[in-house]
């Protein structure tokens, strides 16, 4: 996503650029293909609300900015309420044609396994960076690279649920249209079905560390195991809430909890189970969710698993211009700078490419206001957040700066959300007339 969307703005500015892919011929864990800007674990970019919500506000700067992924995007949305979800396999296809398609980006094929010392160069790897890449990032900043665990939720085919026990609606019926407010398929449970299904997730055969291997988890993608391990009613206050829902098979009896599936392509063969990464071996996987009612026969397009990422310390490997401050003609972008989310490591990416530009032009630009959500997050990664701390963060209000006359609290927070978009979208639109890349 990041590297991809570099290239576009540069391009577009009149940069001429190579992309290193070392896909297909060097694999990933979490990969399935070689095409630029495929998505690996949820197809959703999350809320697309820019007035309440904080990643919507960052699709909006990003639409605003010309971007290659939110256009891609936007052209294979999917149903799915409120939020921004795609057809994975058409988008990445569509982002991979697009970069190849562009007169000035060239795709070069193949494994970057050392720092380059001369040029400019943007590493934007995911958090997935091959090994020996890692140990050169490694010896050149002289500080090993954190590291956190990423877990991938299953995907089955949507003609092996039960449809006599399933129904779709999307939570609250929220969406403009009949598509998009019966954009979900809800699987219902009752008390007793649920604390079963807690017992065999807790029992599940579960993949262990290896020796010697620690790292935490990044809390906006845990796995359900680790949730359920918090307590046995932390899946039912999270992504099993029954709230805002009316079982259409029994509108009389309300669930006591409910499994969200959402669709994951185009024609809607393929449905993920929202929220249910997952570390248990394959084995137990199809056991233990074939216990949710309406998925007892259900077929797995694709099994969860759990994966490595990892990231820089980059509030004090980069400066303000995401350069390495030891090595000033790599830049960095995406995942691996420390942001967690497809939509916030793209726009860093987005950024990244903007300010290589502007620095090959002889053009500076400064980084924006950290009043916008790009610069709220490029603030953070830069010298804004704990580096004694530093861990993956998405974009939220909380790395805003406060509006003033406005006082905290819930009570006030729509308006408060309100006046961040407002001025974040004021700020971003006159950056943006003083950056060298074309909107």
């Amino acid at each position: 996503m990041a590297g991809s969307e570099a290239a576009w703005q540069a391009a577009n500015a009149g940069v001429p650029v190579t992309i290193h892919e070392m896909r297909p011929k060097v694999g990933t864990f979490a990969h399935q293909t070689g095409l630029l800007g495929e998505m690996v674990c949820s197809n959703s970019f999350r809320s697309d609300d820019s007035e309440q919500n904080a990643v919507g506000l960052l699709h909006w700067e990003m639409r605003a900015a010309n971007g290659l992924i939110m256009a891609t995007a936007d052209k294979h949305r999917l149903p799915a309420g409120g939020a921004l979800a795609v057809d994975r396999d058409p988008f990445a296809q569509s982002v991979t044609d697009a970069l190849h398609a562009h007169p000035l980006i060239d795709v070069e094929y193949g494994e970057i396994t050392e720092l380059p010392k001369d040029g400019h160069w943007i590493v934007a790897t995911g958090p997935l960076t091959s090994g020996s890449l890692a140990e050169a990032i490694a010896a050149q900043t002289g500080a090993e690279a954190l590291a956190f665990f990423d877990a991938i939720a299953p995907i089955i085919y949507f003609d092996s649920i039960n449809m006599d026990k399933a129904w779709m609606q999307s939570r609250y019926d929220k969406g403009e249209t009949e598509e998009e407010r019966t954009a979900y398929l809800n699987c219902p449970m009752t008390k007793d079905e649920y604390e079963a299904f807690i017992d065999a997730l807790l029992a599940a055969d579960k993949t262990e560390f290896r020796e010697g291997e620690t790292a935490g988890y990044f809390d906006g993608c845990l796995p359900i195991e680790v949730m359920a391990e918090r307590g046995r009613e932390t899946l039912r206050f999270g992504p099993m809430k029954p709230v805002g829902l009316t079982n259409a098979n029994d509108p009389a009896v309300k669930p006591y909890a409910v499994v969200q599936l959402r669709r994951d392509n185009k024609l809607g063969t393929l449905y993920n189970i929202v929220g249910f990464q997952t570390k248990m071996k394959y084995g137990a996987q199809t056991t233990v969710l074939k216990m949710i009612p309406g998925l007892e026969d259900a077929s797995f397009a694709r099994l969860g698993g759990i994966h490595r990422n990892s990231f820089i310390n980059s509030p004090t490997l980069l400066d303000d211009q995401m350069r390495l401050r030891s090595q000033p003609n790599i830049r960095f972008a995406g995942q691996i700078t420390g942001v967690e989310g497809y939509v916030e490591s793209a726009a860093m990416g987005m950024l990244a490419g903007r300010m290589a530009v502007a620095e090959i032009t002889g053009t500076p630009v400064q980084a924006p206001p950290n009043t916008t959500a790009m610069g709220a997050l490029i603030t953070h990664i830069t010298g804004g957040a704990d580096a004694k701390t530093f861990q993956p963060m998405n974009v939220n209000f909380g790395l805003f700066p406060p509006v003033d006359g406005l006082k905290a609290g819930r009570r006030g927070r729509k308006d408060r959300y309100k006046a961040y978009t407002d001025r974040a979208k004021a700020d971003w639109q006159a950056w943006l007339d003083t950056s060298v890349v074309p909107a």
